[in-house]
């Protein structure tokens, strides 16, 4: 019989923790697990579950970098019957499923604002006669915590309700202490699976040939890099090439069609590309954000990359993994305070493709992190 895995995802304004998700999904379908994904967040175009059987919850998303308030698919403030009535839903899911393994992606690392769901739904599997094992999907790098204790109080609760945490990230880059003070305490649950990025590409296809390639994620705080991207290609030495500009799903509308409308001769604007992993290892130059699966695509494909980091409020984690990259010559940063035109341009005309050394990162967590669920053993109704 199959293992029978529980896959809760809730993405919130990005949609790298959904781009992630879908890649630790499709090599559990292929180790041959039977997977229920639970799809907390809006959907995004071009990103898929199947074959695997999915539950969608009330959508909920937010609208910056501040994480609140959550909102409801119509734009308002969820409230209290809307929680209540997402978490009968996840509890009916798990109630009706039985898994042998509930996966919890960023929990309790973050998305502590599902608490009122995620707690009543471990609780119920800590007393179930046939326990399922409980897993954690982190990335390799959390986001400053202002709050003392915090990292504590998660470690305490990993104990409490947890058998395992898979970190998503190779250690001879980052371990998960550099960002969560804590991680000594829960040393025995730590499995690091290497980054999870898509298999190497085999494709043929020519897209993206010699152009270089301004991207943004989700794209919901793109638009101050691609302002200044735009600006930049004037004065830099690859002005002739194509550019070409993918916003992401989650950039404004309105801002898009002005995006298009304005754009000069020789840009290309586009929302989402599904291809655009397999373009980097066309394109002559990526200029980004950095975000997680941003940087293992660009890293996989050994382009030459230019990196702006996010770092608004308390979001320090794509600043942090690009300073480890440019640390080892694999990209260059700018930061995104101090950017400018002429700055950009400077730094886009310096890039170089990474050195030989990039061969040394681990790119294959999505496969390892299958191995380890399925070693795991048979919890839950296979016990």
């Amino acid at each position: 019989m199959a293992l029978c895995v529980m896959f809760y995802v809730q993405h919130l304004l990005g949609i790298g923790h959904i781009r992630r998700a879908v890649l630790l999904n499709r090599a559990m379908v292929d180790q041959g697990f039977e997977v229920l994904v639970v799809l907390g967040g809006q959907d995004v175009a071009g990103l898929s579950f199947e074959p695997a059987q999915i539950v969608r919850l009330p959508s909920a998303h937010v609208t910056d970098h501040t994480f609140a308030p959550l909102r409801k698919e119509n734009g308002d403030p969820v409230d209290e019957a809307w929680k209540q009535h997402r978490t009968e839903l996840l509890l009916q899911t798990y109630e009706d499923f039985q898994p042998d393994v509930i996966l919890t992606e960023m929990f309790p690392f973050g998305r502590r604002q599902f608490r009122f769901e995620l707690l009543p739904l471990l609780k119920a599997a800590k007393a179930a006669v046939s326990r399922p094992k409980i897993v954690c999907s982190v990335r390799d790098i959390l986001v400053n915590k202002n709050k003392p204790g915090r990292d504590q109080e998660t470690a305490a609760f990993v104990h409490d309700h947890y058998d395992l945490v898979l970190v998503h990230g190779d250690p001879q880059l980052t371990k998960l202490s550099d960002t969560f003070r804590a991680a000594n305490s829960i040393s025995e649950y730590i499995r690091y699976t290497g980054y999870v990025a898509p298999k190497g590409s085999t494709s043929k296809s020519l897209a993206g040939q010699g152009e270089v390639i301004v991207s943004a994620g989700g794209g919901a705080v793109g638009g101050p890099l691609f302002k200044t991207a735009l600006q930049a290609r004037a004065l830099s030495k690859h002005a002739h090439k194509t550019w070409r500009l993918i916003t992401g799903p989650n950039y404004e509308v309105e801002a898009f069609k002005a995006l298009v409308q304005k754009a000069p001769r020789g840009v290309i604007v586009e929302r989402f590309r599904t291809d655009l992993p397999h373009m980097f290892n066309n394109c002559a130059l990526s200029i980004s954000q950095g975000g997680y699966n941003t940087l293992m695509d660009v890293l996989r494909a050994k382009t030459a990359a230019v990196v702006v980091p996010y770092q608004d409020g308390s979001e320090s984690e794509q600043r942090h993994r690009a300073d480890l990259l440019a640390e080892r010559n694999m990209i260059t940063v700018v930061i995104a305070r101090n950017v400018t035109a002429k700055i950009l341009a400077q730094a886009i005309d310096s890039a170089q493709r990474p050195c030989d050394g990039i061969h040394k990162i681990d790119f294959d967590g999505a496969e390892a992190s299958a191995r380890l669920i399925a070693q795991q053993g048979t919890g839950g109704r296979m016990a």
